[in-house]
Parts: structure tokens; C-alpha cells; sequence
């Protein structure tokens, strides 16, 4: 089963580069919060819905990890990416991304996993405690939960991993006692380690992921991309492939304005990439 799905995922990837070699293609990143591979599993057939339905070429990227693809987004890298919430209040400062869409009817919530069989219950129990992270920008996975062990005086060390899904794996594993995560990619990961884990704590809720163009992108491509997203929806193919990546909902409209919630936590964590 494991070779068949290598076969079909090299399969996907193939249509997409020739797809791309085929004429001029919009590149549309989605930060690293999985394997590239998982990732590309579920996002490249959305990406070929999407340019069949907008008559926009879309080629799949991503990063090999969080503070890769954040230094990308500083260069202005991506036509389109799907970026966490800090992540947008930064680029679209720095590198003149603007919002287009993010999921509807969604607040994300960072949380906090411990192994179920593991004595730590609550947040004072991880006192002095080396603790796992995406990175240090993760927003909900990482930047939410160290805030809120700062304020309630908790001491811990951060190690940093490449993706939620490590975090996952190295908590599981019990190779640390807690790591940080959200929901959705908690729902995600394989079930032979989810099975392991239990929430421990979940933060208040925030505005999603944004899916933004880079400035450089011609109004009228970014507005056929749009309206195909917002379509998603009200197609069974289309829901199917939302429901691949964990939208649960379909996909609305977004303004720049709404991630003020999240400015207003006037977070620093990237900000020598602003100079």
C-alpha cells in the first residue's frame, strides 16, 4: 500500500511539472507544517482543480522547513502561498503579500500534546521541562503556547523540529514530555501516533491561515484564483479536496484588516527579517 502511494504522489508530481513545463505557471506555497510529501498528497490535486476551474496555471511549492519558508516569503518568493497568521501580518508589511481568502467559519487554536500515558496533566507540571516546537514562528503551535507558559512563570527549554507532524512523532516517541501543535494537523498526522497523544491545553481562538498573492500579480489572475476558491464549496469535488487538507468549511473572502487580532499581540519573533 505504502509502495502504491509513492507511485501515485511521483505520479501527481509528475502532472504538475509538466503542467508548469507546458506554459508560464503561478507558484502557490503552503508553509511546511507536514512532509513535503503529505503535503504535495493533498494539495496538488486542490492546485489542479483550481487551475482548471480559474484558467490560472498553479504549481505546488513549499519549503523543507518553517524558517526556510519564512525567508522565502521575506524574497517575495511565492506567487501565492498559504501562510500561518503571524506569518501574513509580517510579509504582507515586508514583501507586499495581500490577502485574498482564508478558511470560513475557522479560529485557530494552538495546543499543547503530552504522551496519554504520561503523568504531566497540566502546564505547572512541565516546569524546567525541555519542551517541542515547529519552529520558533509557528504561531498557534509554538509563538501562543511559550507566551503562555512565560506568563504563568513556567521555565522550559524550546527545541525546535521541522513540522508539526515531528512535534508529533517526538512526543509520541517520548522522547520529550510536551510539544506544540494545532488541531487540525493533530487530526492529520498518522493515526498510529495520534493514538498516543492527548491535549493537554488549547489556546483562545485567532483569526486562520491566510491565502495571499504577492503584489506582483496581476489583479485580474489573482481575482480568477479567488472566485475558484470561493466555489470550492458549492462543488463535490471541490469540498472533497478541501476536506483533503482539513478545511473542514468552505473558503471566504479576506481583508487585510482582519489579522488585526493578531497584530495587536505585537509579536517580534521575525522581525530582522523586516530590515
Amino acid at each position: 500500500m505504502q509502495g502504491l502511494k509513492s507511485v501515485v504522489l511521483a505520479l501527481i508530481l509528475a502532472i504538475a511539472c509538466r503542467t508548469h513545463a507546458a506554459g508560464t505557471a503561478y507558484s502557490f506555497a503552503i508553509v511546511p507544517q507536514q512532509a513535503a510529501s503529505e503535503l504535495a498528497e493533498s494539495w496538488v490535486p486542490l492546485l489542479a482543480w483550481l487551475s482548471a476551474k480559474s484558467g490560472v496555471k498553479l504549481r505546488f511549492a513549499t519549503a523543507p522547513a518553517i524558517p526556510d519558508f519564512e525567508q522565502r516569503l521575506a524574497q517575495g518568493g511565492y506567487d501565492f502561498a498559504y501562510m500561518n497568521p503571524y506569518h501574513y501580518t509580517v510579509f504582507s508589511q515586508k514583501s507586499g503579500y495581500r490577502a485574498l481568502a482564508k478558511e470560513q467559519d475557522r479560529r485557530i487554536k494552538g495546543i499543547l500534546v503530552a504522551r496519554k500515558d504520561s503523568p504531566v496533566n497540566s502546564l505547572k507540571d512541565l516546569q524546567g521541562a525541555t519542551l517541542v516546537f515547529p519552529s520558533p514562528a509557528a504561531f498557534a503551535a509554538s509563538i501562543l503556547p511559550r507566551g503562555e507558559l512565560h506568563s504563568q512563570g513556567i521555565r522550559f527549554t524550546a527545541k525546535y523540529v521541522s513540522s508539526h507532524d515531528s512535534v508529533y512523532l517526538n512526543v509520541a516517541k517520548g522522547l520529550y514530555p510536551a510539544g506544540g501543535g494545532i488541531p487540525r494537523t493533530l487530526e492529520m498526522t498518522d493515526e498510529v501516533v495520534r493514538r498516543d497523544l492527548k491535549v493537554l491545553w488549547t489556546t483562545k481562538g485567532y483569526t486562520p491561515h491566510a491565502i495571499a498573492a504577492h503584489a506582483r500579480v496581476p489583479a485580474e489572475v489573482v481575482e480568477k484564483v479567488k472566485s475558484a476558491l470561493l466555489a470550492m464549496h458549492a462543488d463535490a469535488e471541490g469540498r472533497k479536496l478541501l476536506a483533503g487538507i482539513g478545511f473542514t468549511g468552505g473558503v471566504m473572502a479576506a481583508a487585510d484588516a482582519d489579522w488585526n487580532d493578531v497584530r495587536s499581540l505585537n509579536i517580534d519573533e521575525l522581525d530582522p527579517l523586516l530590515k
